[in-house]
């Protein structure tokens, strides 16, 4: 873990971990907020999954666009404008339930504009990495902690939220989260960052994003490792949108319930962090992506019929060390081997393929939910992750071939 703690001898990245790990506590706070008060005001599968696909489908079609603005602006100035807008909506969505005038509709609005700065923020802030940390010898530990951070909040923040629901309400936690947007703004606010190179901006858009789009398709490793993270992604992770129903109606809890098991899965992800920043390198990565997205679809399987919540909080913890165990390795392999300059447009489709195909399949499993239930709606997203594994597992020589003489170019290993 030594060189991974190295990440945090550069300032920036110091005062980025600080800000960023309050903002995702808060970030996932106010989403097990915003599910719960949906399902207590409609009880409806079918309303979870459109508020869950109204929150990211932003993310799916504008990613692109919020890559290729990370490649033509200052990166840490978007990455302040967008934060601020996630405030303004937080403190908005906090003034409507406060005021006791919040309906369905009014969440799945602002879900919907929080996917919208979620579309350009994410591969702003991915791309922005490197500029934090500058030496190739201390990124991959800087993105290790990245995903830290991620699994550490969705760990924290759901468990906190579902006590704060048990006390509170659901504007409190609104509040607490746009609160929480201060300690990020403060962040970069205070960063001192180098000059960094830029697409010239008379640059047609469309010409710059098919060449990053060629660019990627180019790389043959990407090729076929985006594929099942976009899988995964689809299939595994609508266990978020389906999540209050089993907490309510499987396990006859509440909030409580509902943030242990999200929890739950935060926790595998955490574990699966500690496990890919113990790593020395990022070779054999591609191995771990296959093996990854066959537990957690096997998981998930276990966990749709399981009426035991030890088991069940068990089984969660493995499909949540399998998710972020396949998704951030593939980020660490494309992290290491694309051009900086083509950083921002190659990780958009990183962001499509995670964060936008969550919100295809939280309407799909809404609707599958809703005509032959919750559990069997996750078991078939796990048997269809488990197959996508197969299929990545036999294509492993292929990789191996085309993604071991990059890493040979850039001194990670031996031709």
């Amino acid at each position: 873990m030594k060189h991974t703690l190295r990440a945090f001898r550069h300032r920036n990245y110091r005062l980025f971990f600080c800000g960023q790990s309050l903002s995702i506590i808060g970030t996932w706070i106010q989403q097990v907020a915003m599910s719960w008060l949906v399902y207590r005001l409609t009880g409806s599968a079918w309303l979870l999954g459109v508020t869950g696909f109204a929150g990211q489908i932003a993310v799916f079609l504008f990613a692109p666009f919020g890559g290729l603005w990370a490649d033509r602006f200052d990166r840490r100035k978007l990455l302040i404008v967008t934060q601020a807008a996630a405030m303004v909506l937080a403190f908005a969505l906090a003034a409507l339930t406060y005021a006791g005038w919040v309906e369905v509709w009014h969440v799945i609005a602002i879900a919907t504009l929080f996917g919208f700065v979620l579309a350009f923020d994410a591969p702003i802030r991915s791309s922005f990495t490197p500029e934090m940390v500058p030496s190739k010898q201390d990124l991959p530990g800087a993105l290790a902690l990245n995903g830290g951070m991620q699994n550490g909040g969705r760990m924290v923040g759901p468990a906190i939220g579902g006590l704060l629901l048990a006390v509170t309400s659901e504007a409190f936690c609104f509040l607490v989260n746009g609160v929480s947007k201060l300690a990020i703004l403060a962040s970069l606010v205070m960063m001192r960052m180098a000059p960094q190179p830029k697409i010239p901006p008379r640059t047609r858009i469309w010409a710059s994003f098919r060449e990053g789009a060629a660019y990627a398709w180019s790389l043959v490793p990407i090729r076929w490792l985006l594929p099942i993270v976009a899988l995964v992604s689809f299939m595994v992770t609508p266990y978020l949108t389906l999540m209050p129903i089993f907490a309510a109606e499987v396990f006859a809890g509440g909030a409580d319930t509902l943030g242990f098991l999200i929890g739950a899965a935060g926790f595998g992800g955490v574990v699966g962090v500690m496990f890919l920043a113990s790593r020395p390198s990022v070779r054999g990565l591609a191995r771990w992506t296959a093996i990854a997205a066959a537990l957690c679809g096997a998981a998930m399987i276990g966990f749709s019929y399981s009426r035991i919540l030890p088991l069940s909080l068990a089984l969660m913890t493995v499909a949540g060390f399998g998710v972020i165990v396949a998704a951030m390795s593939v980020n660490m392999i494309m992290q290491t081997i694309v051009e900086d300059q083509k950083r921002g447009r190659v990780m958009s489709f990183f962001t499509m393929s995670f964060l936008g195909m969550h919100p295809l399949g939280s309407l799909a499993a809404g609707a599958l939910a809703s005509w032959i239930g919750a559990p069997h709606t996750l078991a078939l997203g796990g048997l269809c992750a488990v197959i996508g594994a197969c299929v990545l597992w036999r294509k492993l020589p292929l990789l191996r071939e085309h993604i071991r003489p990059i890493y040979a170019r850039l001194g990670i290993s031996r031709e």
